[in-house]
């Protein structure tokens, strides 16, 4: 059975050089989550949207959440039914953002406080150690609370297009570790 990968981009959507962007050309088993709203989101309205989403797909999927993403993933797993957290083979969280740092952009709503709970499935968070919307501290106490496996890029930004992440083939590598 084919696992179905579901691309959760961050603020402002993906565009079409990210590598989430990259990624659902290559593999037709990639599907972005579209959000009605990408600039000033309510986190509980992409949970809503993820959960409807999840509502009509059938089998096992993996979630491949970026910045904002990560956190309304967080958020999902704390309330989702659990046969939909049964069906999930692992979370690629991928520059996970800190709501409540200065940094974070005014506009998105309920993000934060992110939740600390474990995740219930495998996840691995690949951060940077100068990440704008994250101090490496925080990113590795995410890890720590939702028992996520840890990769530390050097110098890698928000692991997005203006940090070079175009294809990104190492992240790739990571989701197909995930299905």
């Amino acid at each position: 059975m084919t696992v179905t990968t579901l691309i959760l981009p961050g603020l402002n959507n993906s565009g079409p050089d990210h590598w989430q962007s990259h990624w659902e050309r290559r593999d037709d088993t990639c599907l972005r989550v579209i959000q009605a709203e990408w600039d000033a989101p309510r986190c509980e309205d992409w949970v809503a949207r993820l959960n409807q989403t999840i509502q009509n797909m059938v089998g096992k999927f993996v979630l491949v959440g970026h910045s904002s993403a990560c956190a309304m993933i967080a958020h999902w797993a704390t309330e989702a039914d659990l046969g939909d957290i049964f069906r999930v083979k692992g979370a690629l969280l991928v520059a996970p953002s800190d709501p409540d740092a200065p940094a974070y952009p005014s506009g998105p709503t309920g993000f934060g406080p992110v939740p600390d709970e474990r995740l219930p499935f495998r996840s691995i968070i690949v951060t940077s150690d100068n990440d704008p919307y994250v101090d490496l501290a925080r990113a590795i106490e995410y890890a720590q609370a939702w028992g996520s496996e840890l990769e530390i890029l050097a110098g890698a930004g928000h692991i997005n297009v203006a940090s070079g992440h175009g294809p990104w083939p190492k992240g790739y590598e990571l989701l197909t570790s995930l299905r």
